[in-house]
């Protein structure tokens, strides 16, 4: 059982700073910071969510990842309760859902999926602290909290500069390659994502990231330490929230950098057909993948074309939410490499937990996100392999949490510089959903305008 405290406090602009510099000193650590969006972290209303160390920890690669999940979920149960894990989801993970593969070179070097049950657990909510620990007292943590003083032992005020992988003229062929394959009728639309690179460099991860999160202020903002891997994230958009037996995604397609004239802006990107074109198609993608595991009737769009601004740019959001399937009416997964194995470890079914099986089916049956992807998905995504030049790996992941209610919240890891410090590996890759009315240089320009905010966090404060 975790000892919990709630401890007091007036400061919370302090307290984050100071969380961020704590967790950056562990091997394992995620900081989730929600910027005072009123899309919180959970229901509960937690502004800032941290764990770090690690009590147990699950590190795997696309073939058995779910099933080896939904078995660490079983190790951290406690009666009718779990436990906190926090982690990642990397997009390589649709070679397990699908017959795919992931053959290209990939400069950060994280698995799969990795996941841990922290040994602490710190939330902001309202005016408190809440502090949840194993085998340590809350206050003590505080302490170490308080006084921590982050010692980068990265150079200071480095100046990176990303350079794009491909040529512009290249990618403005594989646009109009994408285009005809759409005029073709192999597919509707597809997300088309380039890498922006800087090699053999050294940036200092939470410089970074407090840089980045001042420029985006985003609600899904997250700073991730996996060992000597880094995710330094300014993420506006929802994968996917279980809050009880209800499902929330809330894709983002449709972009406008902001300017001084932000009505006129947030109109043109209101009244856009393509934009609308491109975002009703991933709604009714993610519609019918919620449906899967969702009660019939219950999949709804409770918000389309919501036109929501942020720091830097203007988005159209949907939100789709479904209620899950209260009882356990799957039949037996089996993953499509051993399709003859009733013993097959991936095998997420338990009938002593229908519930939280069920919330993982949804979670696994709803990935990649389909805003990443395109449609129809599976051909989108044998298309991405054939077209781009690197693998994505946690770029179109997601990153997030299960709590002990068994619920879960999950971003689209967008947005976002991922930094291996081991080989001085920069990477921040953009994309755009590519339709047949798709122009190859605005396409370009949307890339540019999405990088924008990483560009400049890699530069003096």
């Amino acid at each position: 059982m975790r000892k919990v405290e709630l401890f007091p406090m007036t400061d919370g602009a302090f307290w984050k700073k100071q969380l961020l510099h704590w967790a950056a000193a562990h091997e394992l650590a995620v900081y989730l910071d929600s910027n005072g969006h009123r899309q919180r972290l959970i229901r509960d209303g937690w502004e800032c969510l941290v764990a770090t160390g690690a009590h147990a920890v699950l590190e795997t690669h696309a073939g058995q990842a779910f099933g080896q999940l939904r078995s660490l979920q079983n190790a951290v149960q406690h009666g009718l309760h779990s436990d906190w894990l926090f982690g990642f989801f990397g997009y390589d993970l649709k070679n397990e859902t699908e017959r795919l593969a992931s053959d290209h070179f990939d400069g950060i070097g994280l698995p799969d999926l990795g996941f841990f049950q922290p040994e602490t657990v710190v939330g902001i909510r309202g005016n408190a602290l809440e502090i949840q620990t194993i085998g340590r007292e809350p206050a003590a943590v505080l302490a170490e909290i308080e006084a921590a003083k982050y010692q980068p032992g990265y150079p200071e005020n480095v100046s990176v500069t990303l350079s794009p992988r491909w040529p512009k003229a290249e990618y403005l062929q594989t646009v109009e390659a994408i285009r005809q394959h759409i005029a073709e009728g192999d597919l509707y639309e597809m997300n088309l994502c380039q890498e922006f690179i800087a090699e053999n460099t050294a940036i200092d991860p939470v410089k970074v990231f407090e840089h980045l999160n001042r420029i985006g202020k985003a609600p899904f903002s997250t700073f991730m330490r996996w060992r000597d891997r880094y995710l330094l994230s300014a993420s506006p958009e929802r994968f996917l929230k279980k809050e009880g037996q209800k499902l929330i995604s809330q894709p983002i397609k449709g972009t406008r950098r902001r300017t001084q004239d932000d009505d006129a802006m947030r109109r043109e990107l209101a009244e856009s057909e393509k934009d609308r074109a491109e975002n009703v198609m991933i709604v009714d993608l993610v519609r019918n993948d919620l449906a899967r595991n969702c009660e019939p009737g219950s999949v709804q769009v409770e918000e389309l074309f919501g036109i929501h601004t942020f720091e830097t740019v203007h988005q159209m959001i949907s939100t789709i939410t479904g209620t899950l399937k209260s009882l356990k009416l799957l039949g037996s997964f089996i993953t499509p490499n051993d399709p003859n194995d009733p013993n097959d470890p991936n095998d997420l079914n338990d009938p002593n937990d229908p519930n939280n099986t069920t919330a993982l089916i949804a979670l696994r049956d709803a990935f990649p996100p389909g805003s990443m992807t395109g449609a129809p998905k599976v051909m989108a995504m044998e298309l991405i392999e054939r077209y781009e030049q690197t693998r994505r790996g946690l770029y179109s992941g997601a990153v997030g949490y299960f709590d002990p209610e068994g619920d879960f919240d999950f971003n689209v890891v967008i947005r976002s510089i991922l930094y291996n410090a081991a080989t001085g590996y920069v990477s921040a890759q953009v994309g755009g959903a590519i339709v047949f009315d798709s122009v190859p240089e605005q396409e370009y320009e949307e890339c540019l305008v999405k990088a924008d905010a990483m560009l400049r966090a890699l530069k003096p404060a």
